[in-house]
């Protein structure tokens, strides 16, 4: 996880907060860690539809390609 000063943050707090890595941030003051800033979870219902018209389905998905018969 990667340290940054308390000083530091306090000046670059909105770019910081812009580019905020998946496993966050430590703040440090005088070398001791004292805040741990990481994102906030996304709602996965945020995701639904979000792949709209950027998937293209290729032959029929309700198959599952093996074709049986039922009766032997």
């Amino acid at each position: 996880m990667k340290k940054i000063s308390v000083s530091k943050f306090k000046a670059e707090c909105l770019s910081i907060l812009d580019n905020l890595d998946p496993e966050g941030l430590d703040i440090t003051k005088h070398g001791e860690v004292v805040a741990r800033v990481i994102p906030a979870q996304q709602q996965s219902a945020s995701l639904i539809g979000s792949m709209k018209d950027k998937i293209k389905v290729k032959g029929n998905i309700m198959s599952t390609g093996i074709k049986w018969n039922a009766e032997s």
